[in-house]
């Protein structure tokens, strides 16, 4: 007679390689993005980079915090091949639109990045641990619309977080917080679309 297989027969389920779906899953705000295979950038590309911060983090828009945010984007603005054209800071994520010339050059410069701000913000916080909630995302900017969008959408995100919640904000307003606002240097572009997009209208 063969022996009923019991649900959790850990032996059994070894034999048949690990079960699908199996352990935690994640959950809440901070589930992270699904490692999805990014493209591929062969050639200079103008692209829009967005980070998210964990909770526990202070907000970025701080004075204290923002000198740690300042100064890993003045240093980074210009290295591994990687240019930051334009950048935008709000209370728990930022924006970045870089120029890079291969996926390989992306990845080091935002590792490079990365550790810089998480291990100011951590010597600020007096805590240790991860900073970000999850990889950065990328997207590759294609033409000269989506180029001038993205740029007036980093330039002005803080009018538009305030106007979603009710708080409207003269469209005039320079943010202290985002480029060409914050006292700065970052690159100059060189390639066609933000050359374009980030001239005056």
């Amino acid at each position: 007679m063969e022996q009923a297989r019991l649900p959790f027969d850990r032996k059994r389920d070894r034999r048949r390689g690990r079960r699908l779906n199996a352990g935690r899953k994640p959950a809440g705000a901070e589930a992270g993005r699904p490692h999805t295979r990014r493209a591929r950038i062969e050639k200079l590309r103008p692209i829009h980079v967005t980070v998210r911060m964990a909770s526990h983090v202070y907000n970025l828009r701080s004075q204290r915090s923002f000198s740690v945010i300042g100064r890993a984007i003045a240093v980074a603005a210009n290295r591994f091949g990687v240019r930051i054209i334009e950048f935008s800071v709000q209370g728990n994520h930022m924006h970045l639109v870089v120029e890079a010339a291969a996926h390989e050059a992306l990845s080091r410069a935002m590792q490079g990045f990365s550790i810089r701000v998480a291990k100011g913000l951590n010597a600020m916080m007096k805590r240790r641990g991860r900073v970000f909630a999850d990889r950065y995302h990328a997207h590759i900017l294609e033409n000269p619309t989506e180029a001038r969008w993205v740029v007036l959408y980093v330039r002005r995100n803080y009018q538009k977080h305030m106007s979603e919640i009710g708080k409207p904000v003269s469209r005039h307003f320079v943010d202290p917080f985002a480029s060409p606002g914050a006292n700065i240097e970052l690159g100059e572009p060189r390639t066609w679309l933000l050359r374009r997009a980030a001239s005056p209208p």
